[in-house]
């Protein structure tokens, strides 16, 4: 059965500079501490699930100040994310993850429903069909499984627009490749996002 590494990309998550757009409702302490919160929160699951290995994808790298304080669970592999828009962090992180012969989940930190049971779920529809893609209701994803590469996927997207999603699912129609596509995700953006974070439950 092939290995499957979750990637988790995440920015340093400090004051002024994670979840900006929620600094009015929350205040740039309190959208800092909901930021290390989904972090966290995040690699807990990947770490639960048992699926294989868990790396974060930091940025900037995980030596730098801004990450000093967060408490990285143990076993939790790291790397720098690198330069490039988002799309071309994520294609490196894609392509030596599956040159290495392992499948790739890759996930951010902003998604309310990023469990250890959806994360195990898509990774088996991922043995299933060899892609999986779960949307976020903001037109963007929020998990992108794949246990092939091609650099398509990744290129000339508009990333934070509502169309990131469906170009993605096109291009790798496009390449002939089985999909499947998962349930509608949230993830926590706005002030009006908040509703979807469990406290809100």
């Amino acid at each position: 059965m092939t290995p499957v590494r979750t990637l988790v990309f995440a920015k340093a998550p400090r004051p002024g500079h994670a979840k900006t757009r929620l600094i009015p409702a929350l205040g740039a302490e309190g959208a800092a501490a909901l930021a290390v919160e989904m972090l966290l929160a995040t690699l807990r699951a990947a770490l639960e699930t048992g699926l294989g290995p868990v790396e974060l994808c930091a940025d900037p790298g995980i030596s730098d100040p801004a990450w000093s304080g967060i408490p990285i669970p143990a076993g939790v592999e790291r790397s720098e994310q690198g330069p490039g828009d988002l799309g071309a962090r994520m294609a490196r992180a894609a392509a030596r993850t599956t040159a290495r012969g392992e499948a790739a989940l890759l996930v951010g930190t902003d998604c309310a429903e990023m469990g250890a049971a959806l994360l195990q779920s898509a990774a088996a529809l991922l043995r299933l069909s060899g892609t999986v893609l779960h949307p976020a209701a903001d037109g963007g994803y929020a998990l992108l499984g794949l246990t092939r590469f091609d650099p398509s996927i990744f290129r000339d997207i508009a990333w934070g627009t509502a169309s990131v999603a469906e170009t993605t699912i096109d291009r790798i129609r496009a390449l002939g490749w089985p999909l499947a596509i998962g349930d509608t995700l949230h993830d926590i953006d706005e002030p009006a996002d908040l509703i979807h974070h469990p406290s809100a439950r």
